[in-house]
């Protein structure tokens, strides 16, 4: 008997017994919603990350950080002392990491194979103002030049460029707080950064202030200050496909050395460096770069690293949902299973009569196996079908409720791996239809015709 009549064969019985294979399908049915829906949200999930890193950051950015560990956030035991380390407090608890000092920035920028370095400077500022205005705390960082950011008014320069020493990039929350009217208002107005700088005396000179009574001790405690006046270039708002935090008031990189110095000026944290930004000559595969600066100890972490990351959090919760959808499956594999076993049960005088006639045990099998492929195929279709209708109605609702802002969608559906899905789901059904097959198959004709 040809394989393609068997196949027209297992539909038409399928036909006879309509309400048990829609149930049987209904339950493979929600194990196909679950897995489209979970292979479409992770394929959303990466192309969405794939957009954050491809539209906002430049390939050619490598981070590199004097300890190793550092992007990998383990904790060592006791170490050696090191001057040149730092006591960073983690989630974990506190550990020592090495920094970087500024021979470590010059040995870097004199490398063929980088354009430019430049150190993660640590900025610390008392408030940001205006004349006449309230004074508010900053979190003042530099221009990152490697990241795209979105403008609510004014203009920021293209990758690889930053802005002028005198201005000053603040971010949409302060517009009002600062009393602009609104943001394109700011543009071009000046706005202030308060530095203070606590001197760093010596045994010596407590001392020598001791001796000199009150008045000497009083001076010498006095601390330094100073304004900055910078002008505003640009308003940064939130964007959905924008990396850079824009809680972050920015200056120029020059800008952001100075500030350090200024506040820093006398401490150990005076030219040390948690991190640093290295932009990679173009022309110049980043992982290569990488690959010599590990050698030389650093810990370094490219574009496609980040990359990497996000994929490997989204693999997980893919991952997670899938769990479900095969939950859902196993507990339709049974009902398969009992389905079939009482097609066998109800349709043995027909088995017995068909192998009589000359149908072979094996061909039996096969229409039985071609049914349970059938009711796998019905289900597949249906539960893929729901799940593809629904998502596509919910993308607009699920992009404007997490701001993945337009035209990102977090459900991608794509034909080819819906396809493979519902192939699977057949030979699932057909391996779950195995066994009631293969008793089907083995039924002697005679005591199956005598089966009242």
């Amino acid at each position: 008997m040809r394989t393609f009549d068997i196949v027209r064969r297992a539909g038409r019985s399928l036909k006879h017994a309509k309400a048990r294979t829609l149930l049987t399908s209904l339950a493979i049915a929600v194990g196909a919603f679950t897995l489209t829906l979970a292979i479409a949200a992770g394929e959303g999930a990466r192309q969405y990350a794939n957009t954050l890193l491809t539209t906002n950051i430049d390939p050619q950015i490598l981070a590199i950080a004097k300890d190793p560990s550092f992007f990998s956030g383990a904790q060592s035991g006791p170490q050696e002392y090191d001057p040149n380390a730092t006591l960073v407090q983690r989630a974990s608890g506190k550990t020592v990491e090495k920094q970087l000092t500024q021979a470590d920035i010059d040995a870097i920028a004199k490398r063929s194979d980088i354009q430019s370095v430049s150190p993660a400077y640590a900025i610390d500022v008392q408030y940001i103002t205006r004349t006449d205005q309230k004074k508010y705390t900053a979190n003042v960082t530099q221009y990152d030049e490697g990241i795209t950011q979105t403008v609510v008014a004014g203009t920021l320069p293209p990758l690889r460029l930053t802005i002028g020493d005198d201005q000053i990039a603040l971010p949409e929350a302060y517009v009002s707080l600062l009393g602009f009217s609104d943001a394109q208002n700011a543009i071009g107005k000046s706005v202030s950064l308060h530095l203070q700088q606590t001197p760093n005396l010596t045994q010596a000179q407590i001392q020598a202030a001791i001796a000199g009574g009150p008045a000497a001790i009083a001076a010498l405690g006095q601390v330094q200050t100073e304004d900055v006046s910078y002008k505003i270039v640009a308003i940064v708002g939130k964007s959905a496909t924008a990396l850079a935090a824009t809680s972050n008031v920015q200056v120029s990189n020059n800008s952001a050395k100075a500030l350090s110095e200024y506040s820093s000026l006398g401490t150990s944290s005076y030219h040390r460096y948690n991190l640093a930004t290295a932009s990679v000559k173009v022309g110049i595969d980043p992982a290569l770069v990488k690959d010599a600066l590990v050698r030389q100890g650093y810990g370094v972490q490219t574009a496609k690293d980040l990359q990497g990351l996000l994929f490997t959090i989204v693999n997980i919760l893919q991952g997670i949902v899938f769990g479900f959808g095969i939950l859902a499956l196993i507990t339709s594999v049974f009902g398969i299973i009992n389905t079939q076993y009482i097609s066998v049960l109800e349709r043995t005088r027909e088995i017995g009569l068909m192998k009589a006639l000359g149908m072979r045990g094996r061909h039996v099998s096969r229409l039985f196996q071609f049914e349970a492929a059938w009711i796998g195929f019905l289900g597949g279709v249906l539960g893929a079908a729901v799940a593809v209708t629904a998502g596509l109605i919910l993308n607009p609702w699920i992009t404007n409720l997490l701001t993945l802002g337009d035209g990102n969608y977090i459900l991608i559906f794509q034909p080819l791996p819906i396809a493979g899905l519902i192939v699977i789901l057949m030979l699932v059904a057909m391996l779950a239809g195995y066994f009631p097959a293969r008793r089907a198959s083995k039924l002697d004709p005679i005591e199956a015709l005598r089966t009242e």
